[in-house]
């Protein structure tokens, strides 16, 4: 059984990730932002990221906006959001109203709370996008284990559209959209980041889009009927 919670009035973030029992959303002391505006800062859980991860504004114009039940309003788009329990998974149906032709990335920023002996499963030989500097893999070159801490830290983007992640129990994202990209990326912080202070976070994020950044290329695009629509699906 998977159950979520959410925090409306905190942009939409899921504060909940139960399956079969075990939490799975991990967490940071840290309430510096919840306004529109305001900067970035890991405060765990997941976020929902749109129209853009890296790029103006941080993370999306989304997180920072109080929500309704069904979804979140921006000057440039409508975001709509439905969840629904289907056996041992949950389905969340999205819904984008936008000008057709409007680019955007989605991601489903999920920090997870895991251990050193965690991996990440996905198809084996997936083109990985890494950055800084920005070069392509296959996958795994190594990024699969999520642990142990080595002082480390690096985003990637793998051109799949559904993994695993493996921790004693496991937990599978599946992202489906008609005639869009699809991809997840991966934040691995083995405390290598922020310089000074750093700390562990583990990110692994569903998205439309192949990029983190929307001016980069490979979005997602509004088709002229003005709405994309797109499925995630979380599950044992």
């Amino acid at each position: 059984m998977v159950s979520v919670s959410v925090d409306l009035a905190h942009g939409g973030r899921w504060t909940s990730l139960r399956v079969e029992g075990r939490e799975w959303l991990w967490f940071r002391d840290d309430p510096a932002r919840f306004s529109p505006g305001s900067e970035f800062v890991d405060a765990g859980g997941l976020e929902e990221c749109c129209p853009t991860v890296r790029g103006e504004p941080d993370h999306g114009a989304v997180w920072s906006r109080p929500w309704s039940a069904s979804g979140v309003v921006t000057p440039d788009f409508e975001l709509r959001r439905a969840f629904r329990p289907v056996g041992d998974a949950v389905e969340v149906d999205y819904r984008l109203s936008a000008s057709p032709g409007y680019r955007f990335v989605w991601a489903a920023h999920a920090l997870l709370d895991v251990s050193t002996d965690a991996r990440l499963v996905a198809p084996a030989g997936t083109p990985t996008r890494l950055y800084d500097p920005v070069r392509t893999v296959e996958w795994p070159a190594g990024l699969d284990r999520l642990g142990p801490d080595d002082g480390t830290a690096l985003g990637a983007i793998l051109a799949c559209s559904s993994v695993r992640v493996v921790d004693g129990s496991s937990l599978r994202f599946r992202v489906e959209a008609d005639g869009q990209p699809t991809s997840v990326a991966l934040w691995r912080n083995l405390r290598g980041w922020p310089a000074g202070d750093p700390y562990r976070s583990i990110g692994v994020e569903p998205m439309l889009g192949r990029v983190f950044d929307r001016a980069e290329g490979d979005t997602a695009v509004v088709p002229d009927s003005g709405t994309c629509e797109w499925r995630l699906t979380v599950s044992a």
